[in-house]
């Protein structure tokens, strides 16, 4: 178990949304955040308020992210020619765990990153244990022979309710999912908005 698994449901009811689109998620049922003042009148964001929600908001949806990873590969989005934001979306994607998780070969992102840090993943024939991995456009991710039987799976590529994306070819009779293309913001299914926007002006002025 990750050390942030136990608390995932915390993560939805401080954003107040369902950020993983989780039918068991408590906010479907308490829309007030956690602790015993999470019923209170909710004041008027501020501008670094709503910027620090955004921010907060994409790396726990990609699970056990620090910090400093994700203000990592935010600096590298900088970097890249292109739309900040567009490129910020498109390296997250490209992560080992989350084409995981985006070929349903596991329910959760949680789930994601412990099913590759147990090596039950391999990238182009060769066995990778790494959820930061960076995939590459063609690159072909596989489970691994002995870990094709596992119940976690099976369940999870039955789940309906959500898709593989149109950028991930899955066959899940074979288990493998290659990586067609680098998405942007609005070719990843998100169960709620994200507003890479606003993380952007959040390191701006941090």
């Amino acid at each position: 178990m990750t050390k942030r698994t136990s608390a995932k449901y915390k993560i939805d009811r401080r954003m107040g949304e369902n950020i993983w689109g989780r039918p068991k998620s408590p906010v479907n049922r308490r829309e007030y955040g956690p602790g015993q003042h999470g019923q209170r009148r909710k004041g008027k964001v501020s501008d670094f308020g709503l910027q620090l929600r955004a921010k907060q908001k994409l790396k726990g949806y990609y699970g056990d992210m620090t910090e400093k990873q994700f203000r990592r590969i935010f600096a590298e989005a900088e970097r890249v020619k292109g739309d900040t934001g567009e490129n910020l979306i498109g390296l997250l994607e490209r992560r080992l765990d989350a084409v995981v998780y985006r070929a349903k070969f596991v329910a959760t992102v949680f789930a994601a990153r412990q099913f590759v840090n147990h090596g039950h993943v391999t990238v182009n024939g060769q066995r990778v244990n790494i959820p930061s991995y960076r995939v590459k456009e063609g690159d072909v991710v596989e489970v691994r022979e002995k870990s094709k039987q596992i119940a976690v799976i099976l369940e999870a590529t039955q789940l309906s309710e959500r898709d593989v994306p149109d950028y991930i070819d899955a066959d899940h009779s074979k288990l493998t999912a290659t990586f067609v293309r680098t998405p942007g913001l609005s070719d990843v299914p998100y169960p709620v908005q994200m507003e890479p926007h606003l993380v952007i002006e959040f390191y701006a002025q941090n």
